[in-house]
């Protein structure tokens, strides 16, 4: 029985296995909750702040902010990738990644240099094996991000849009759709394009400035960043949780499934050692 010892032994292992992936199923469960009630909670804000700087940047045409003037050539651009700090979870760092390294290779086809800001262990790995350039990066974020820890790498490259070393900075994150949906986006974000903005809203608003136009617009755009920024780390990790939840039910299922084919095999294999037993003594006894 030297083959039925060594499929129970392997069928004792899945079902070990199984039972972690059943708690991380359930701590994933529990997790993306939270996470998805942090990320509606943040969606209408960073979209109302979006509309007021759109029309912030159009209501005081004598003074325009650096992020809404468009730059004649495009030499060098910034880009903030947002991934997790951990992995099982499904192709979500996968299709994300996938997306930046496609851009990026567009990006290089047209002889524009990038610099990376890396948000997550997972893109920040990805982009050292690129041997791409990072300006800035922030891992262990947790469960729950804090914009105090964010606002150092997001500034150096709010800096080097402001000080001419690059052209536009763009962002590629986890979009949430849907519990069992979540696909991967570009973002520009600078410059904005007000035009289309203010288009969408159907009408333009002004304003009353206190104190200077100029203080309040420099500091709005700073915000407006900070927010979108923000927005896609909650919903990057909204979709991590969900797609942990689901890949790691899968794997639960799977491994129920490798547990009943092994008990499976071990029964024929056990009834076929008990054949071979009954034949030997049937023969032993029809010889004496």
């Amino acid at each position: 029985m030297a083959a039925g010892k060594e499929i129970r032994t392997k069928i004792k292992s899945v079902e070990n296995t199984r039972k972690i992936t059943r708690a991380m199923e359930m701590v994933a469960a529990a997790k993306m909750r939270k996470a998805q009630d942090r990320m509606r909670q943040a969606r209408p804000y960073a979209e109302k702040i979006g509309r007021v700087a759109a029309h912030f940047s159009q209501a005081h045409p004598e003074y325009r902010h650096p992020f809404v003037v468009s730059r004649e050539t495009t030499r060098r651009v910034g880009l903030i990738l947002v991934t997790t700090d951990k992995g099982l979870c499904g192709g979500l760092n996968t299709n994300a990644l996938r997306l930046a390294l496609n851009q990026m290779k567009a990006w290089g086809d047209a002889k524009i240099e990038v610099d990376v800001c890396v948000v997550g262990n997972k893109g920040l790995g990805f982009i050292q094996r690129l041997g791409a350039n990072i300006a800035s990066q922030i891992t262990g974020l947790g469960d729950a991000p804090h914009m105090e820890r964010l606002i150092g790498p997001v500034q150096v490259m709010l800096d080097a849009y402001k000080e001419g070393r690059i052209d536009e900075l763009h962002l590629i994150y986890s979009r949430f759709i849907s519990t069992m949906k979540q696909e991967p986006a570009l973002r520009k974000l600078l410059p904005l394009n007000a035009e289309e903005a203010v288009e969408k809203a159907g009408h333009h608003w002004d304003y009353i400035y206190e104190p200077e136009a100029k203080s309040v617009v420099d500091s709005l755009m700073v915000r407006y960043i900070e927010a979108l920024i923000y927005q896609a780390v909650a919903e990057n990790l909204a979709c991590e949780q969900s797609a942990r939840m689901v890949a790691m039910k899968a794997a639960s299922d799977n491994a129920k499934s490798v547990i009943d084919e092994l008990k499976l095999v071990y029964n024929k294999t056990r009834q076929a050692a008990i054949t071979q037993e009954l034949s030997e003594i049937v023969a032993g006894a029809a010889a004496v």
